[in-house]
């Protein structure tokens, strides 16, 4: 039961990404019908698409979690967790369905516009991919498990410092883009705040399986 539930998450989370990248295709084509591979120097978005861009984003995370929470009504920790593992599927795969149909990111130090909430995030490609790999092997694991992530005072002072430098990565990025296409990443920044986020992501992981050999070895010798 639990192995056909982790399967259904994950082809939800595939669908969701063809639907991004089919959105995406279209708004390339309209606003970029030259090369619908190279979106720099970035073009404005008009108001009202922009306003409809805003909150289908949105929408699609409001989608996630409520997924997640129809895959874990129960408990918080849990939902939370395989919130994030399809988060960070949706948007892998979303890459692997633009490379298919167009061709692009022809690697992965090519730079996308990542989100647009609440400001543009800027960042070669390489850069979202390594935290949805995070989010995705270390989220969905819970469902490999009947037990509870850990989510202490650790956990979120890890993970939030490491969230909050990596969005400060993509923030600082994006106002050197709109000057022309031309971007000094703060490398810097983003490796620290990636190395921070996949400590707070794995320790949780990790001491979550822990927890589950230890309280079985506990049941094995009470029944002994």
């Amino acid at each position: 039961m639990r192995s056909k539930k982790l399967l259904y998450l994950i082809l939800y989370g595939i669908s969701m990404a063809f639907v991004e990248a089919a959105v995406v295709i279209y708004l390339r084509e309209l606003y970029y019908p030259e090369n619908i591979r190279n979106i720099f120097p970035f073009k404005p978005i008009r108001s009202f698409d922009l306003k409809v861009e805003l909150l289908r984003e949105l929408s699609t995370l409001l989608m996630l979690w409520f997924v997640s929470g129809l895959a874990e009504l129960k408990s918080f920790r849990r939902r939370f967790f395989v919130f994030l593992g399809l988060w960070g599927l949706w948007d892998i795969v979303y890459y692997l369905w633009l490379n298919i149909f167009i061709g692009w990111p022809a690697s992965l130090l090519d730079v996308d516009v990542l989100f647009l909430i609440p400001v543009p995030w800027v960042a070669p490609v390489i850069c979202p991919i390594l935290y949805a790999l995070v989010m995705t092997f270390c989220g969905l694991s819970v469902e490999l498990t009947d037990r509870e992530p850990i989510m202490d005072a650790r956990f979120w002072l890890l993970v939030g410092s490491g969230s909050a430098l990596g969005l400060a990565a993509f923030i600082m990025a994006n106002s050197a883009i709109y000057r022309g296409g031309q971007m000094a990443f703060p490398w810097w920044i983003f490796i620290a705040g990636i190395v921070l986020f996949v400590a707070g992501m794995c320790r949780s992981a990790i001491l979550l399986f822990k927890r589950t050999d230890k309280i079985d070895e506990q049941q094995d010798r009470a029944q002994v």
